[in-house]
């Protein structure tokens, strides 16, 4: 498979994990009423150097980071796949690195904090959304993007270009 179509099936398995983590967030906030989070608004509003506003006017900032962290982050999922790198492993490699994209951008803009300093239940609720991205995102990559083709491995006593 061409990188570029692996790419491109990883940008719809992001946008699938975003839809999941998205609808999972909103059961969460039902059950446990955290009220939304607007880190990615505040994030993308420092990254394009944009006046600061109030967050009830963030809505479109929010969500245009939300979904666009997820479905760029896709591609690589989907490269990922095509490189070999598949199935439950694959997802939790893919986890780490949605993780680490999240905390490098709110971090080197000032948004955000480490991890470590957070209460405990608020890094095991971003823990569980991230998860149910990647792994969402890990498995219908999985299922768009071919296979890589298997290497030949030689049989104990076999030579080249003699017949089995």
């Amino acid at each position: 498979m061409k990188t570029t179509q692996a790419a491109l099936w990883g940008v719809l398995a992001g946008a699938a994990g975003v839809a999941a983590m998205t609808l999972a967030e909103k059961v969460e906030q039902r059950f446990t009423r955290r009220p939304n989070s607007y880190v990615p608004a505040h994030t993308l509003e420092r990254l394009l150097r944009l006046p600061h506003k109030p967050d009830e006017q963030r809505l479109g900032l929010n969500w245009t980071m939300h979904w666009g962290q997820g479905i760029v982050l896709g591609a690589v999922r989907g490269l990922m796949a095509a490189g070999g790198l598949r199935g439950p492993v694959g997802s939790f490699l893919f986890l780490n690195l949605r993780l680490l994209n999240d905390q490098t951008l709110e971090n080197a803009t000032g948004v955000g904090a480490p991890p470590w300093t957070w209460p405990r239940d608020e890094q095991a609720i971003d823990l569980v959304h991230k998860s149910i991205y990647a792994f969402v995102a890990g498995l219908v990559a999985d299922r768009l993007v071919a296979r890589p083709p298997r290497p030949v491995v030689p049989r104990p006593g076999w030579t080249p270009g003699r017949p089995a």
